[in-house]
């Protein structure tokens, strides 16, 4: 079944989790922040998934791709989808954009099952926090110790933290970098909320360079598993303490 294009460093972190999702090997789970949908649609081609995104123009989208692979895609929050557990819950790339990261992981956290797992990604080294964070509406960026000690606040165990991206992801946050600042930067007229909505829409890989991206990406993924203490990002996992 065709599955959307990923970006570069979406193709980077998909290798890690879909490493995780197999150790797990979960009935279902819940998205949250689905955003376009491009894992989504993967995940929904292999377990029981339900998605939730507060973005409508993502929103559309995501549920165009999920829900032809089985999936449910529901808009809003968390509090928007049905009362229910999940094997797995996953948020990629969302938590950073949340003022209050720990309340959100909290609300998020009681929708695992017992002995289920959270799985999560951020971007690492706030060293590195720059325009182009800003432009999407970041809070922060992580340590690797400071989202371990987030997920073990909200009662998660178990945690660990994988950095993804080396060296590839270095190269196009470079990039990016450049770009926001050629056009101004930030635009201060903008809000942080409708920044993070235009987040998932930007920078979305066509078809054909999404194959570019499969190919190119193929040696990076080896090496970033080379390296697992480097990158500009972290993949995060963790399991309820108490049920």
């Amino acid at each position: 079944m065709w599955s959307p294009p990923l970006s570069p460093l979406g193709r980077l972190r998909w290798a890690l989790v879909c490493e995780e999702l197999g150790r797990v090997g979960p009935a279902t789970v819940l998205e949250v922040g689905c955003g376009q949908g491009a894992l989504g649609a993967r995940l929904a081609g292999r377990y029981g998934y339900v998605g939730v995104e507060p973005d409508g123009k993502s929103f559309e989208v995501a549920r165009r791709r999920i829900e032809p692979a089985g999936g449910r895609v529901y808009r809003g929050s968390v509090a928007d989808v049905p009362d229910g557990r999940f094997d797995v819950v996953c948020a990629f790339e969302v938590l950073e954009h949340l003022d209050d990261d720990a309340a959100a992981l909290q609300e998020w956290s009681r929708r695992v099952a017992p002995g289920g797992t959270m799985i999560l990604s951020v971007p690492a080294g706030p060293e590195r926090f720059g325009v182009s964070d800003r432009a999407v509406g970041h809070y922060r960026r992580y340590t690797r110790d400071g989202i371990v000690a987030l997920m073990a606040e909200v009662g998660m165990g178990d945690v660990t933290a994988v950095h993804y991206g080396w060296p590839l992801g270095l190269m196009t946050e470079a990039v990016r970098n450049r770009l926001v600042t050629l056009r101004g930067g930030p635009d201060a007229a903008v809000g942080m909320a409708s920044r993070s909505s235009a987040s998932g829409r930007s920078l979305q890989p066509g078809a054909l360079a999404g194959l570019l991206v499969e190919v190119v990406s193929r040696p990076f993924v080896a090496l970033q598993r080379r390296c697992p203490d480097r990158g500009v990002g972290l993949v995060v996992t963790g399991r309820p303490e108490a049920a």
